[in-house]
């Protein structure tokens, strides 16, 4: 074997011991997450009831020849939210414009966006919710009246100059839409909330990535990654190509069942979807079983923030029933031990107590 063959290999293999749920992504992992992105309702999977209701909105809005309703799309990261809106601006056949909450940091920010924006355009904002207030403000009139009161110097100079944008669509995207201030989330006329994947339709994702990929994926290995890929596309994308990487180490053409099952290991990847920091979270709750611990206590015991324990890791051990969320904090429950190997006997040792 050549050393470059040898190198690359190499790299290869330390790519499947990156967090498959992490919140960043290098460079690389965003590209070959965009190329298999659906680019059309008729490719996306899964969400059928929000596909539809998002096909009469854009054919009504079509015979008006008006812009689309501002939309909420909501939920946990990775289910498609950013993907509909660049089909949404596809199939209305107009031009997308995409920012984030954080990014927007001055009015002016915002403002020089929307008087770029076209008839229909459509406006993406994500983590829509991180928006600061100042800037906010400036949204109310966009929305409603496609007027922006632009403020121009200050003090007893102060002049307001009123600007006119062209009709537009405003999508936002959040992970936490409790935080969406209600006066803005009050402007949406189209609000969805995504959930995450069943098993099958995660199947039919992976078949169809392995397809755009050239790869030869198992049905039986398909039915493994989406097993554990906490219902979300992303991340079941993510181990279908730490699964090429090692699939090419080894020179297989094909992803069979034991070839996935061996780069689930090494990515630390359990029967229940459960990652080295799940497994953490629920040892720290199991020191101390029938006691409710709380988020910081947690994140703090883990080393992890406190957003990245509630957004990222939390929702899967609720989904799999693993803890419980209670006005004083985290509990593990039964199953919950078992996932880690904890006793029962020892696991309701000390609930009497309290």
């Amino acid at each position: 074997m050549a050393s470059s063959d040898f190198i690359s290999n190499a790299d290869a293999l330390r790519d499947l011991e990156r967090r498959p749920t992490s919140p960043g992504a290098d460079e690389r992992e965003r590209e070959q997450e965009n190329s298999l992105r659906p680019s059309s309702f008729s490719e996306f999977v899964g969400q059928s009831r929000i596909i539809e209701n998002l096909r009469v909105a854009i054919s009504a809005a079509r015979a008006r020849q008006e812009a689309l309703d501002h939309i909420l799309f909501s939920g946990p990261p990775g289910l498609g939210k950013t993907t509909l809106s660049r089909i949404l601006a596809q199939e209305m056949g107009t031009g997308l414009h995409s920012t984030s909450g954080p990014a927007l940091d001055r009015a002016r920010d915002l403002v020089g966006i929307l008087t770029q924006l076209k008839p229909g355009d459509i406006l993406f904002i994500d983590e829509v919710h991180r928006i600061p207030v100042a800037v906010e403000e400036f949204l109310y009139t966009a929305m409603e009246d496609f007027t922006i009161d632009f403020t121009l110097d200050q003090g007893p100079n102060a002049r307001i100059l009123p600007l006119t944008v062209a009709p537009f669509t405003l999508v936002g995207a959040t992970t936490r839409e409790g935080l969406l201030s209600a006066p803005l989330r009050g402007r949406y006329g189209i609000l969805e909330r995504l959930a995450p994947y069943s098993q099958d339709d995660l199947q039919c994702v992976l078949t169809r990535s392995a397809n755009i990929l050239g790869l030869q994926l198992a049905p039986q290995a398909a039915a493994l990654i989406a097993g554990r890929s906490r219902g979300t596309p992303r991340i079941a994308n993510r181990y279908l190509r730490r699964a090429r990487d090692l699939a090419q180490v080894r020179g297989s053409k094909a992803i069979a069942a034991e070839l996935a099952e061996e780069a689930l290991e090494r990515m630390g990847v359990d029967a229940l979807g459960l990652e080295d920091m799940d497994r953490r979270i629920l040892l720290c709750l199991g020191r101390r079983p029938g006691i409710a611990v709380g988020l910081k206590t947690i994140a703090a015991a883990v080393g992890e923030s406190e957003d990245t324990v509630e957004e990222v890791f939390e929702p899967h051990l609720l989904r799999r029933g693993l803890i419980e969320r209670t006005a004083r904090g985290r509990c593990i429950t039964p199953a919950g031990c078992r996932a880690v190997q904890i006793p029962m006997a020892e696991s309701g040792a000390n609930s009497d107590l309290f």
